[in-house]
């Protein structure tokens, strides 16, 4: 029996400092029952489509994915480009969550179905509190489709 992935939040970040800010924040809210972990896009996207060391994990897809844009082997803008062109997965919603106030990124995550945009916050309580906003919003409030 797959596990209710009610508040199951996919995080794809590859900076320590800030997938631990990322952690504690979700945490310290309650906001997610599980939060599972990708460093780059080739990861996430293994996850996503269940294969490598993924294969077996539990069927059923996040609530939301906060993705970083600036990642090792396989970019953000190229797993959310994949995501959003796979039909089993584009329905999830994908929150970049990058450092990132390129006009260029802004354009091309939103041109490839990106639900929204966050610039993370250089301040630690900003940083947290977005975060915090982000999962009551899309893990809590949302209704994603069936």
């Amino acid at each position: 029996m797959a596990i209710n992935n009610i508040n199951r939040i996919l995080v794809v970040e590859d900076n320590e400092n800030d997938l631990e800010l990322t952690m504690d924040a979700l945490a310290e809210h309650n906001i997610a029952n599980f939060i599972d972990i990708a460093k780059d896009g080739e990861e996430a996207l293994d996850y996503l489509l269940k294969r490598g060391k993924f294969k077996t994990r539990e069927s059923g897809n996040p609530v939301v994915i906060l993705l970083d844009l600036k990642l090792p082997k396989v970019g953000g803008l190229e797993a959310l480009e994949q995501i959003k062109k796979t039909d089993s997965l584009k329905k999830i919603p994908v929150v970049i969550l990058t450092s990132s106030k390129e006009e260029s990124d802004i354009i091309s995550s939103y041109s490839y179905g990106v639900n929204a945009y966050v610039v993370k916050p250089v301040e630690f309580d900003k940083f947290i509190e977005a975060i915090k906003h982000l999962g009551v919003f899309w893990a809590l409030l949302n209704e994603p489709p069936k």
